[in-house]
């Protein structure tokens, strides 16, 4: 499968550019920043040990798109004719792209817990949730998906930030983030979920009872969160519990017809 199919089918873009989240005439800096903020989001040592093997070909590919965009050479034949030179030795498989990653950045895996750690709550992650609002039009499934160190349980904050920036006018109010429905908001939650009680019933079943200081600490913080999480969901039965009782449709235009005669 040809890379811009590739990055298609892992990131939803056939374009380069836009896997690594940069206009595409970005400079070399801008776009090495770019591929250093998408591994970072990625990276394999992130995830728990069963999500590893597609954490892994994703970074895979992500490798790619660095090899050819940081090529002179090869980001000219791209630009020319949407076409990646599949025979360039940097992208013949096989090619170690942790090592790669490593050696190009020099980073460990505390250095992505200590940068987690300072990009929460930042200036550079509001401008980053900002950016995401503006280029998904509002969608919250794919602000989710796009900004760095975030799960679900990370979404009453972000939601915060937008509505905020909302509120001063420094956002336009796409339909889509303030009229998205709670049936919408609470499948994002069940597939993460689902996912989360996947992960632990497989690390359950192969025995994976010991934990690395990384894993506990995500764990920790995971808890800390879902308490977050619940209060936002609970406002959300508050404000829109009423038309999802039973009878609520009944009473709802029971209502209408009192209206429409008052």
């Amino acid at each position: 499968m040809a890379l811009p199919q590739q990055c298609e089918a892992a990131f939803g873009t056939a374009d380069l550019y836009g896997v690594l989240g940069v206009r595409r005439g970005a400079s070399a800096q801008e776009i090495r920043r770019g591929y250093h903020r998408a591994s970072l989001r990625l990276h394999p040592d992130r995830v728990p040990p069963e999500q590893k093997e597609e954490a892994t070909r994703r970074f895979q590919i992500l490798g790619k798109v660095y090899a050819v965009l940081s090529d002179e050479k090869q980001r000219a034949v791209y630009d020319e004719t949407g076409m990646v030179d599949e025979d360039a030795e940097a992208l013949q498989d096989g090619r170690d792209w942790l090592e790669y990653w490593h050696l190009l950045f020099k980073v460990t895996v505390k250095d992505i817990e200590d940068f987690e750690n300072s990009y929460k709550n930042s200036e550079e992650e509001l401008a980053d949730v900002k950016a995401a609002y503006m280029n998904f039009k509002g969608d919250m499934d794919r602000i989710m998906e796009s900004v760095m160190c975030v799960d679900y349980t990370d979404e009453p904050r972000i939601r915060e930030m937008i509505e905020q920036a909302i509120d001063s006018g420094e956002l336009p109010s796409y339909k889509a983030f303030v009229k998205e429905s709670k049936q919408k908001m609470m499948s994002r939650r069940r597939r993460a979920e689902k996912e989360a009680k996947e992960a632990k019933k497989t690390e359950d079943e192969l025995g994976l009872s010991g934990e690395n200081d990384l894993q506990a600490l995500i764990k920790s913080r995971s808890r800390e969160r879902e308490k977050e999480m619940d209060n936002f969901f609970a406002h959300l039965e508050s404000k829109y519990g009423n038309s999802t009782k039973k009878g609520g449709k009944k009473a709802s235009a029971k209502k209408r017809k009192a209206e429409g005669t008052a």
